[in-house]
């Protein structure tokens, strides 16, 4: 029998890696943002969503752009030391850009953003491995959809075929003429508790958001001042120098270290300008 001409193997180390190109590309423009915005800030984001994240990007077109990708490239296109910063006092905001944070280039007045964000929440459903922010119990008797949270005259019971459901996630339901009843209270959650998937589900069915998709400003920096400032609600303050974090990694003739590549992310995916 001939052999296949499909049946070939391809050697990953042949194959195109695109990490450093689109590193590259995070890195200019990064750099160009900072040259058409007056104002840069970092923020980290409570309970992320995409979805959310979204909405913020579509309130800053007109006015900024937003940045959410590797934190390497983009502390290393402001510049970690003040040698390598590009503009007076990046290296200072460079500091905070670590761990789960992105980059706003606005053309806004600092003012103005952060009584944006201090205002903005999104409630969203738990997902498990959260702690639970209340206290939920669904009561005894006929289980309504809400559970009991909104006047009884505004819900409705749940299907009989929910019987099942909420059997499987752990709520002694039974079934009394095609109505779902429980004999006492169930508990699903308590205040603090870390969430698994059955209570984060059972929240879910029952309509209850215990989360809240927010922004936090951490620090921002201004190219008219050329200072960083620290962000606490509305409060600002001067930022303090931080002690950077040593790396034994070698950096690049062009600015990124060689194992970013492998970190890169899409530009269109990780700024959605």
């Amino acid at each position: 029998m001939p052999k296949s001409k499909r049946a070939k193997v391809v050697h990953t180390s042949r194959t195109d890696k695109k990490g450093k190109e689109l590193n590259v590309r995070q890195f200019g423009k990064v750099r160009e943002c900072l040259d058409a915005y007056p104002c840069c800030f970092v923020f980290s984001v409570d309970n992320m969503r995409n979805v959310m994240l979204k909405d913020v990007r579509q309130r800053f077109r007109l006015s900024g752009r937003l940045f959410f990708g590797k934190t390497k490239v983009m502390a290393k296109a402001l510049g970690t030391t003040a040698q390598e910063e590009y503009q007076s006092n990046l290296s200072q905001l460079s500091q905070y850009v670590h761990g789960n944070v992105g980059l706003l280039f606005t053309s806004l007045a600092p003012r103005e953003i952060q009584e944006f964000f201090d205002s903005y929440a999104q409630p969203d459903y738990a997902r498990a491995g959260t702690a639970a922010t209340r206290r939920f119990a669904i009561p005894a008797g006929i289980v309504h959809s809400r559970a009991g949270k909104i006047a009884m005259d505004e819900d409705v019971p749940v299907p009989h075929t929910y019987d099942t459901v909420l059997r499987d996630l752990g709520v002694p339901t039974r079934l009394d003429k095609g109505r779902v009843m429980l004999d006492q209270q169930h508990v699903v959650c308590r205040e603090g508790e870390v969430l698994d998937s059955k209570q984060t589900r059972l929240l879910k069915i029952f309509g209850v958001q215990t989360v809240e998709f927010r922004v936090r400003l951490l620090a921002y920096w201004t190219a008219a001042s050329g200072l960083v400032k620290e962000v606490d609600g509305l409060e600002t303050r001067d930022a303090r120098p931080r002690t950077p974090t040593p790396t034994p990694t070698a950096i690049a003739a062009d600015g990124l270290a060689p194992h970013d590549a492998d970190d890169a992310v899409d530009d269109d995916e990780s700024d959605g300008g």
